[in-house]
C-alpha cells in the first residue's frame, strides 16, 4: 500500500482494449501437468478439487510486527477466509527466513485461512529509494522454497508489492514475465500473483493491456492479477470498467488491496465490494492493524485488538456484501475435504545448554495417522505466545535475555494443519551475563505526528566474530514509550528499555547488522537516545 496521485488520463482506446484480448489465442494448454493444489481455468481461480475459490479476506502487516501472529485467529474469527501476509526480503526490512515463513503458514492452516505471501520490499521500484526488482524478490522465494514446498493447496505466493512506481513502469510486463519463469524454473508449482505498477493501482493500464501475454508467459498458465484500488478507483465507471475488462477476456483477477479512504483521493468501497460480488471476484482489504505515516485510519481494528473495530472494520467485516455476509471457507480445510483429526501432544520439553541467551530444547514426537510434519515452539508468558517452527524434536532458542526466567512448550502440527494439544512447559532461566560485543548503534526516527512517532535502529556488529544472541538496552531522554516493535522483544521500565532479540535477528555475522522498527508515544518533544548497551557492553553511536 502507498499513496500515489495518478497524472495522466485514465480513459482506455479500442487499441488496448484489442491488445488484451487478442493475446488470449495463445492460453493453451500448459507445459506441465496440471499444478497440485491452487489452479486458474477459464479465467478463474479454483481449489484442487475443482471448485472455485473466492477470496474474502484482509492484509497482516506480519514483518513489521512478527508478535502479532495471533491476528490470524482474530481475522478468521470475523469470517475471513485468506490473509495476505506482508513478508520482507530483508533489502529494506528485517528478512523473514523460512523458518518465519514456515510458521506463518502453520498459523494459516491451523486457522483454516488460505495465505497468500508477499514480498514487501519491491513496493514502488524505479521511484522509492531502496526498493527491489521482481528478480530480487523471485530469489527471496527461492531462498524459502522449503517452507513453501507441498503448501500449493494452502499458498498464494505474491511477487511482490507494487513492483513499480511511476517511473518506468512499462518495463513491469518484461520484468514480470521473467520473475514468474524465475520461479517456474526453480520448481515452484503454487500459484502466482503479481501485483500491478503505478504503485498497484494502474493508472497507465500497463497490466491491463498486457496481462494476457503475462498470462501465456507463465508454462503452468496459472497466474493471477491483483490491481490496488485506492484514489485512481473512485467511481463506480472505473472499477467495474477495470474488472469487467479481465472477467471478459477470461483472466482472473482480484482486488488485492482497497480502503475506504486514502490521501491520494477517496475509493468507492461499495461499488469495490458489490462489483467483486457480482463478479465472483476475490478482495483483500488493507488492513488489518498498525497502520502508520498518517493513514492510521485504514486500521479495521484499534491496537489490534479484535474487539474494537474502527468504522472500516465495521464496513469490511459486517457491512453489505462484506466478509460476514461473502466468505466460504476454503474446500481444502471442510471437515468432508480431508483429515481434521490432530496429532497427539508432543512430549514435555526438557532444557539443556542455558546460556545468557539461548537455551536448548528437546522432546518426545507425537504421533499422528497421517503424518507429522513439524512442531512449533512456543515462549508462553499470560495468555500470549511467541512460536518459532522447526521439522524435528530439538531446537535452540536464541535470542534470550540475560537472568530471565521463560516457560517454554510444543505442539505437533500434520500435513492438512491440524495443531495438537500444546505439551506440558519447562521453566528456564537463562544465565546472568552475556558475550561481550564490539558494537555500533544507529538511531534515527522515521516519521512523526502528534504524540507518537516511528523510529529505527541499527545494530552493526563492527567486530571480527559473530554476536550470537543479544540484548539491546537504552534510555528514553523524555516521556517516549515503545507500543510495538519489530526484529526483538521489547520491555520498558520507565525510560529503560530493552530489547531481546528474534530468533530472526539473533545472529550479526561480523561487519553485519540488523534493523530493528518501532512505533512509540512521546510527548511535547522527541529527543533521541544518546547511549545503547548490547549485551551489556557499550555500543558506538552514529
Amino acid at each position: 500500500m502507498r499513496s500515489r496521485t495518478p497524472a495522466v488520463p485514465r480513459l482506455a482506446t479500442v487499441a488496448a482494449l484489442l491488445g488484451l484480448l487478442l493475446p488470449l489465442l495463445a492460453l493453451g494448454s500448459p507445459a506441465h501437468a496440471a499444478p497440485p493444489g491452487f489452479r486458474v481455468a477459464n479465467g478463474r481461480l479454483l481449489e484442487s478439487n475443482g471448485n472455485d475459490f473466492v477470496m474474502r479476506g484482509v492484509n497482516h502487516a506480519h514483518t513489521w510486527y512478527p508478535d502479532r501472529v495471533s491476528s490470524l485467529a482474530h481475522i478468521k474469527a470475523k469470517g475471513a477466509n485468506t490473509v495476505r501476509v506482508v513478508l520482507s526480503s530483508g533489502d529494506r526490512w528485517t528478512r523473514n527466513d523460512a523458518a518465519d515463513v514456515s510458521n506463518v503458514v502453520a498459523q494459516c492452516k491451523q486457522n483454516r485461512l488460505i495465505c497468500v505471501l508477499e514480498v514487501h520490499d519491491t513496493t514502488g521500484y524505479g521511484e522509492q529509494s531502496g526498493a527491489v526488482t521482481l528478480s530480487r524478490a523471485a530469489d527471496y522465494w527461492i531462498g524459502v522454497q522449503s517452507a513453501l514446498t507441498g503448501q500449493e493447496d494452502y499458498v498464494i505466493v505474491n511477487i511482490g508489492n507494487e513492483p513499480y512506481g511511476n517511473t518506468n513502469y512499462t518495463a513491469w510486463t518484461a520484468d514480470t514475465k521473467a520473475a514468474v519463469q524465475k520461479l517456474r524454473s526453480a520448481g515452484f508449482r503454487h500459484t502466482i500473483m503479481v501485483d500491478a505498477p503505478n504503485w498497484g493501482q494502474d493508472w497507465a493500464f500497463t497490466m491491463r493491456d498486457n496481462a494476457a501475454s503475462v498470462f501465456a508467459a507463465d508454462p503452468d498458465a496459472n497466474t493471477v492479477f491483483s490491481i490496488h484500488m485506492y484514489g485512481v478507483f473512485d467511481t463506480a465507471a472505473e472499477i467495474s470498467d477495470y474488472l469487467n475488462r479481465f472477467v471478459t477476456a477470461k483472466l482472473p483477477i482480484v482486488v488485492g488491496e482497497f480502503g475506504h479512504n486514502h490521501s491520494d483521493g477517496d475509493p468507492d468501497e461499495d461499488t469495490i465490494l458489490a462489483a467483486t460480488r457480482q463478479l465472483g471476484l476475490g478482495y483483500l482489504g488493507w488492513s488489518w492493524s498498525g497502520n502508520g505515516g498518517g493513514v492510521e485510519y485504514l486500521d479495521m481494528v484499534t491496537n489490534f485488538d479484535p474487539n474494537q473495530l474502527t468504522s472500516w472494520g465495521q464496513r469490511i467485516f459486517n457491512g453489505a456484501n462484506g466478509i460476514a455476509a461473502t466468505s466460504e471457507e476454503a474446500a481444502v480445510y471442510s471437515s468432508a475435504g480431508g483429515d481434521t483429526t490432530p496429532p497427539t501432544a508432543p512430549g514435555t520439553p526438557t532444557a539443556s545448554a542455558v546460556t545468557s541467551s539461548s537455551v536448548t530444547l528437546n522432546w518426545s514426537a507425537a504421533t499422528d495417522a497421517t503424518g507429522v510434519t513439524g512442531y512449533d515452539v512456543v515462549r508462553a508468558s499470560g495468555t500470549s505466545e511467541t512460536a518459532t517452527t522447526t521439522a524435528g524434536t530439538s531446537t535452540t532458542v536464541t535470542g534470550l535475555a540475560p537472568a530471565t526466567s521463560y516457560t517454554f512448550a510444543v505442539y505437533a502440527r500434520d500435513a492438512a494443519g491440524n495443531r495438537s494439544p500444546r505439551s506440558g512447559t519447562v521453566a528456564v532461566t537463562t544465565a546472568s551475563g552475556g558475550s561481550a560485543a564490539t558494537c555500533g548503534v544507529s538511531y534515527r526516527v522515521t516519521n512523526e505526528w502528534p504524540g507518537g512517532f516511528q523510529g529505527e535502529i541499527v545494530i552493526r556488529n563492527t567486530g571480527t566474530s559473530a554476536i550470537s544472541g543479544w540484548t539491546l538496552r537504552w534510555t528514553f531522554p523524555d516521556s517516549q514509550r515503545v507500543s510495538n516493535l519489530w526484529g526483538g522483544t521489547p520491555t520498558q521500565s520507565g525510560a529503560e528499555v530493552s530489547v531481546a532479540a528474534a530468533s530472526y535477528t539473533a545472529t550479526i555475522a561480523p561487519t553485519g547488522s540488523v534493523t530493528l522498527g518501532f512505533t512509540a508515544t512521546k510527548g511535547g518533544t522527541n529527543p533521541g537516545p544518546t547511549a545503547f548497551t548490547l549485551n551489556d557492553s557499550a555500543c558506538s553511536v552514529a
